[in-house]
């Protein structure tokens, strides 16, 4: 089966409890929103804080009709720069493609320890969340430097999920510190 031209395809990259799964979800979700197809999945083994995870989104105008693991990602979005060196983080990541890392290193850094030549973000989403919800949870800054670099879905469609699926779950006062968190992450991305 083949991909639709405009569909763009995202791996996430982290360690278990980082909010990988829900940010890709959460993403998925936006797209509806905006009136697209959307796919969001989870790949993981036995669930363990901290062991690497894989999650992927994949968002089209067209449905999508492949169900598998995103081999070739357009964009792939590293919620732990730990896993630098550890994980094969450019794995099948496209030529044009570009790579998002939660670091406080600046691009050029990320680009010399990756070996990767093509476009290169960073965002210090653990700075962000650590000072808006008190623990180290990157998710929804990443989601906001993904939003604003590749435009695939709408700012608003994006907060206006966090608001709904989170605050289904979670106080009034977090969900607030998590939208904060995601407009702090869309305004902060730097690179190419």
């Amino acid at each position: 089966m083949t991909i639709a031209k405009d569909t763009i395809e995202i791996r996430w990259e982290a360690r278990g409890g980082q909010g990988a799964v829900t940010a890709s979800k959460l993403l998925a979700e936006s797209a509806l929103e905006d009136g697209k197809y959307f796919q969001g999945m989870p790949d993981y083994g036995a669930e363990r804080m901290g062991a690497p995870i894989r999650a992927y989104t994949r968002i089209s105008s067209e449905p999508i009709l492949p169900y598998c693991q995103v081999t070739e990602p357009d964009v792939v979005v590293v919620l732990d720069s730990s896993l630098i060196g550890v994980a094969n983080l450019t794995e099948g990541l496209k030529e044009d493609g570009m790579i998002l890392v939660n670091s406080t290193t600046s691009p050029d850094e990320v680009r010399s320890h990756l070996g990767y030549r093509g476009k290169v973000y960073t965002v210090d989403a653990t700075g962000i969340t650590m000072d808006l919800l008190g623990r180290n949870l990157p998710n929804t800054p990443m989601l906001g430097a993904l939003a604003r670099l590749t435009g695939i879905v709408s700012k608003d469609s994006v907060a206006q999920q966090i608001m709904s699926k989170l605050g289904a779950t979670l106080k009034k006062e977090v969900v607030a510190a998590n939208i904060r968190a995601f407009e702090k992450g869309y305004e902060g991305v730097q690179g190419d």
